[in-house]
């Protein structure tokens, strides 16, 4: 079995640094908190992908072109990663959306589950799952940042 050589690169944003975890051309994490035990490094991607944050954060529709590597994750949480892909920049939609979109209509509260464990917030964009009645529901990295990511991409939108 070969062994996973991850490294970490950092981006200051508009909501604070982002911790960009990388093993070669694969995009593995971002996050708000520093990694532990990863070392810091620049990954194959890393150049390209912060063009594409840059832009991202002012505003403008990007696709997003790093490979995804999931180093963790249920089969179930990566079924609503590969969902939530799917749902358009300053767009949102509901968790019951995404539970009948993986086939369990039902799997409303194990969904919210698998978004909090989401670990490739901004590009998989969970951000943009709410609850049905139009309310934020959670985020993991808490629920400011999540209206913040909102109000980004919904004024971005408007603009173009």
């Amino acid at each position: 079995m070969t062994r996973l050589s991850l490294v970490f690169d950092i981006f200051e944003s508009p909501m604070g640094t982002l911790y960009i975890i990388a093993a070669g051309k694969s995009l593995c994490g971002i996050s708000f908190s520093k990694p532990h035990l990863i070392p810091r490094g620049k990954g194959a991607m890393a150049g390209r992908f912060m063009g594409e944050l840059r832009s991202y954060f002012t505003g403008q529709e990007v696709s997003f072109t790093p490979q995804l590597r999931f180093i963790s994750g249920t089969d179930f949480e990566k079924s609503v990663w590969a969902a939530i892909r799917e749902i358009p920049f300053g767009e949102t939609r509901s968790y019951k959306w995404v539970a009948e979109k993986v086939g369990n209509p039902s799997a409303v509260r194990a969904v919210g589950r698998a978004l909090g464990k989401n670990p490739i917030p901004i590009v998989v964009p969970c951000h943009r799952v709410i609850e049905s009645d139009g309310s934020l529901g959670g985020y993991s990295s808490g629920v400011e940042r999540k209206r913040r990511l909102l109000d980004l991409e919904y004024f971005g939108k408007r603009q173009t």
